[in-house]
């Protein structure tokens, strides 16, 4: 007995876990789901179809059945019409009890066939239904499983989105920049130190040096033109 409940328990674990994996299954794969639930339908549909043919059938049973003792009890009416006439009592008695169960079979079989045409009414209405279900089942199933992949297609650009990040170019860039300014700041002390070291303050002083010669070789330049003018101008008077 143990033994058997545990066997029942792993069971139902087994079952559970496994409801569970069809779960997750279908919610990554609904078009799973859908199908499933379309070809349930689908099933209920065969087995209604076959139902309300039965009851079709066993309506149209009742129809015939109905239609041949209404045609045996015509058939009484007149022989007992004939017998009462004829003065044929006995055979008279023999068909007025004929005629009773005629009439009370007829009169059951009436019933049966308004139940039965009220059953085959529902089952058709029924089946209509499952069909329309299916259908619409159908249908929900192309437009949800668009919805999905369109939704699918949104996050994924959203995704897309967060992932253009410009930290990482920002901060690339930050230090390409840090680093130009540094050779600049690093380039203009060195010529602060060259500026005021003495090698660079001779420098200095050399090149103004040699803009006093130079602008002392260019009085000279023009006091000799000067001159050379004023000379011409002598020799001229």
């Amino acid at each position: 007995m143990a033994s058997s409940g545990l066997f029942a328990r792993l069971s139902n674990l087994w079952s559970g876990f496994l409801s569970l994996w069809v779960s997750d299954l279908e919610k990554e794969h609904p078009e799973i789901a859908y199908e499933n639930s379309i070809n349930s339908m689908i099933e209920k549909y065969s087995a209604l179809k076959k139902a309300t043919a039965a009851i079709i059938r066993r309506r149209e049973d009742i129809e015939t059945r109905l239609k041949r003792q209404m045609t045996e009890l015509a058939q009484v009416n007149g022989d007992l019409n004939t017998a009462v006439e004829t003065n044929q009592d006995e055979l008279a008695v023999v068909l007025i009890s004929k005629k009773n169960a005629l009439d009370a079979e007829v009169a059951e079989l009436t019933a049966d066939l308004d139940q039965s045409k009220s059953d085959a009414d529902d089952a058709k209405r029924a089946l209509m239904s499952v069909q329309g279900e299916i259908n619409k089942l159908k249908g929900e199933k192309d437009r949800m499983l668009a919805k999905m992949e369109s939704a699918k297609a949104r996050i994924k650009v959203q995704e897309q989105l967060e992932g253009l990040s410009v930290d990482a170019e920002v901060k690339a860039l930050d230090n390409v920049r840090g680093h130009i300014n540094n050779l600049a700041a690093e380039a203009k002390l060195g010529k602060e130190l060259a500026e005021g070291s003495l090698d660079g303050k001779l420098a200095e002083l050399r090149r103004q040096t040699g803009d006093v010669t130079a602008r002392s070789q260019l009085a000279e330049l023009k006091a000799k033109k000067a001159a050379a003018a004023a000379a011409q101008g002598a020799k001229t008077m």
